[in-house]
């Protein structure tokens, strides 16, 4: 009875073992091989800062209360608090050391779409990777070109305050085997290309999602309630429904297209709270992109 105790026990560990080597493999940190950022060639600094504001990357990355010109500095500091813990936005002006200067465009795609770190870590999914996996090769370059153009900023943001197990990375090899994929969040039959170019900036680069729909217990998006309102992530209130069944549900294209563009609503009101900054960035984009993205929003499920 001893020795089969000891063989059984050594099976045992002997499958702990190969099913903890596949959980490794599996969850390790996935980077693009080298020719997908290759075929980029130099990015259009221009067409970047249209990226620039599509992705709203000054509401975060931007020091504290930095007003007007001195926002395009992306020092970074911001506290994001979540039920995870604290997490501090890093900077990520063109600096060499505290900054994403002495980065590749490798390793800045990476990052971006695969949240991957220049040093082969697993970034925190508080960086909204999990949208701009959706993001084209020629975007990610642009938007690169244009970030070295901006100011530098020595500011070294603080390490992340996080609890036990989630200041584990390894852990996020997990969460990315779950939720991380480049697959639309919505099937949409019958699209044409003004919808088509709405979703791409809804669930890529405009990140919208990140706000506007529901998470589980682990962070992930509910995928059976896209855009169908959430908890504010910063405390008090609610984020809304913007799908055809909720708060805007009785607007029109039109009337979405000059929400985002001057910032008042058809009722005469006006945006407020964390979206205010959102509208700001959306009203740079060209006149066809906020129209895509209002068709978009028409054509969601309704929830």
């Amino acid at each position: 009875m001893a020795k089969r105790a000891v063989k059984v026990l050594a099976g045992l560990i002997g499958l702990g073992v190969i099913g903890a080597g596949a959980f490794l493999f599996i969850t390790r940190p996935q980077p693009w091989p080298a020719e997908h950022w290759a075929q980029a060639g130099a990015g259009d600094a221009a067409r970047g800062a249209i990226v620039f504001s599509m992705g709203g990357c000054v509401s975060c990355h931007a020091a504290p209360g930095a007003k007007d010109d001195a926002k395009l500095t992306l020092a970074g500091g911001l506290a994001l608090k979540s039920p995870f813990g604290t997490f501090h936005v890093p900077n990520i002006s063109p600096d060499e050391k505290a900054g994403i200067g002495g980065w590749t465009l490798a390793e800045f795609g990476d990052a971006m779409t695969r949240g991957v770190g220049p040093g082969g870590e697993h970034l925190y999914p508080s960086f909204p990777y999990g949208s701009y996996s959706r993001m084209s090769v020629q975007d990610v370059a642009d938007l690169f070109a244009y970030l070295k153009t901006l100011p530098k900023s020595d500011n070294v943001a603080p390490p992340h305050e996080l609890g036990f197990p989630f200041n584990i990375r390894l852990a996020v090899g997990g969460w990315k085997f779950l939720y991380l994929n480049d697959s639309p969040r919505v099937e949409l039959a019958n699209a044409d290309d003004k919808v088509r170019r709405g979703q791409y900036i809804v669930e890529g680069p405009g990140h919208c999602g990140e706000c506007h729909t529901p998470r589980d217990a682990l962070g992930g998006f509910k995928a059976d309630a896209w855009l169908a309102g959430a908890p504010n992530p910063e405390g008090e209130g609610r984020i809304p429904n913007i799908t055809p069944g909720g708060e805007i549900g009785n607007w029109s294209e039109a009337d979405i297209v000059t929400y985002l563009q001057t910032g008042f609503t058809p009722d005469y009101d006006s945006v407020g709270g964390s979206m205010v900054e959102v509208q700001q960035n959306m009203a740079k984009l060209p006149q066809a992109d906020v129209e895509a993205i209002a068709a978009y929003l028409k054509a969601v499920p309704k929830m």
